[in-house]
């Protein structure tokens, strides 16, 4: 038998009461989206706004956000195994391009597919 979790008896409680349910707190205390705007966390949010500043100043051209890389192609049935990138920009003159990801914590499957990415031949920078 499954066991409810808070967040669930929480919105039912909400049901039942006819009021709105309270948000469950993210479980790596990361403020609710809408506080931060549309950024996964303060620091990402940051990150961008020094990038978009630096591409407004011209030091670096064609800044992207939530870049793909797929790391493993789709198979039959069995899905792509894919990478988002934060950010991707490419300096300005030389055209070298860096892959930037805004990272407070390293879960086991990001340390894996930053693994991935360095064996396709690019390098994630964590800041």
């Amino acid at each position: 038998m499954r066991r409810e979790t808070n967040s669930e008896r929480e919105a039912w409680t909400a049901l039942v009461e006819g009021r709105k349910a309270e948000p469950a707190a993210n479980k790596y205390g990361v403020a609710p989206k809408s506080e931060r705007g549309q950024y996964a966390s303060k620091h990402e949010a940051e990150v961008a706004a020094s990038l978009a500043a630096l591409e407004r100043g011209r030091k670096i051209v064609d800044l992207r956000e939530q870049v793909r890389f797929v790391l493993v192609p789709k198979n039959g049935k069995l899905r792509a195994v894919v990478y988002v990138a934060d950010f991707a920009y490419r300096d300005y003159g030389t055209f070298v391009t860096h892959i930037v990801d805004a990272k407070g914590y390293k879960t086991p499957v990001y340390r894996l597919k930053k693994r991935l990415m360095q064996e396709l031949g690019y390098t994630v920078e964590e800041v």
